[in-house]
């Protein structure tokens, strides 16, 4: 079943001149399952952070709708609704952080739900645990680096119990260790049966996706598991994005005349094949 239903998405915005409106969405349509991973990747510009902030209801359709779990994002009387359902995760985790104290921080949301109190301590600490972050409950968010400041964001939307989570750029500004912490955490949730949604530039990230979306000047041009969209490298390159290193390391040998199979994306699978 759908939670996330987009039809005939168009949204505008106005340049800077006030002269002119670019289509950042053009005529975008999807469905995504609940339960599911799906992982969006463009070049800047593309509109996949915009596709991003119209599923939370951030930003509203020019035309066309968004459906979450079944409530219309254009309807004002269920923005909470919405919100609950569709938990977002932001580039920068300093925008997301509020209180002097990560727990505090953690419970802020399922306090504004109007969640019981008994009921928020029991949130906050699943939250934490989940994220690695209980030892450090106590201390304030300034004091951690950007991976545990993540973290805690990522925790302040598994308190308010959300099917789905819209992860925006979340490894953008953290360094390869942070990065792979914030996978980890994903990859465990959607485990956990929550509707993962990445908004990424890092090609390698998308390979842990059931299904990944390749958007370009607004529309979808790339759409499927991610063994088959990797069978499309060429045309990913000329889209000015790069390939995973196992997919690269797979073109250069078959060009050499080695059958490598298609469905090899990650590096440890190359490793294990070479190996063998």
């Amino acid at each position: 079943m759908a939670i996330i239903k987009i039809e005939s998405l168009v949204f505008e915005y106005r340049k800077e001149d006030g002269a002119e409106t670019v289509k950042a969405i053009n005529n975008v349509s999807l469905d995504i399952e609940e339960g599911s991973f799906t992982a969006i990747i463009g070049r800047n510009g593309s509109g996949k952070s915009t596709l991003a902030k119209n599923i939370n209801a951030l930003l509203l359709p020019g035309s066309g709708a968004v459906y979450v779990d079944g409530f219309r994002t254009s309807d004002d009387s269920a923005v909470w609704e919405i919100r609950q359902r569709a938990g977002m995760v932001f580039q920068n985790p300093d925008n997301q952080l509020v209180s002097a104290i990560v727990e505090d921080d953690v419970a802020f949301g399922p306090e504004n739900l109007g969640v019981a109190p008994v009921k928020i301590r029991e949130r906050v600490e699943e939250a934490l645990h989940s994220v690695d972050m209980y030892e450090l409950r106590k201390k304030s968010p300034h004091m951690l680096s950007g991976g545990q400041k993540q973290r805690v964001a990522i925790a302040g939307v598994v308190a308010m119990r959300p099917k789905c989570i819209v992860f925006d750029e979340p490894t953008a500004m953290l360094d390869p260790r942070g990065r792979e912490e914030v996978m980890g955490i994903m990859t465990r949730l959607h485990e956990e049966g929550i509707t993962v949604i990445l908004i990424t530039h890092f090609m390698e990230e998308t390979v842990r996706a059931d299904r990944i979306i390749i958007m370009d000047a607004g529309q979808i041009v790339l759409d499927g598991p991610p063994a088959e969209i990797f069978r499309h490298s060429d045309q990913i390159r000329r889209l000015d994005l790069d390939v995973p290193l196992a997919v690269e390391l797979a073109d250069r040998l078959r060009k050499r005349g080695r059958a490598i199979p298609w469905d090899i994306i990650e590096d440890k699978e190359m490793v294990a094949y070479l190996c063998r």
